[in-house]
């Protein structure tokens, strides 16, 4: 794939993502393929593979945090006791 393809669907993802954050809207990305399958399907792929990993990537950093919190919310009961 092109790099100018890679780095358009990479900013076009980021964008989409911060519209998703803010709107509310978690399948807005979808509308968004939709468009870009009409005009580039190689845009589309690139995009649609950037969003699934961001997405992926927002999860596990969720999920992450989350035991790292419970870890240290169990340390701070046993440092307690």
């Amino acid at each position: 794939m092109s790099d100018t393809i890679t780095s358009l669907a990479a900013k076009l993802a980021e964008d989409t993502m911060k519209v998703m954050d803010e709107t509310g809207e978690d399948r807005f990305f979808v509308e968004v393929g939709e468009v870009l399958g009409a005009a580039s399907q190689s845009l589309e792929e690139a995009f649609l593979t950037e969003i699934r990993v961001r997405l992926a990537e927002r999860k596990a950093r969720q999920f992450v945090i989350k035991r790292l919190s419970a870890h240290r919310a169990k340390q701070k009961a046993i440092e307690k006791q």
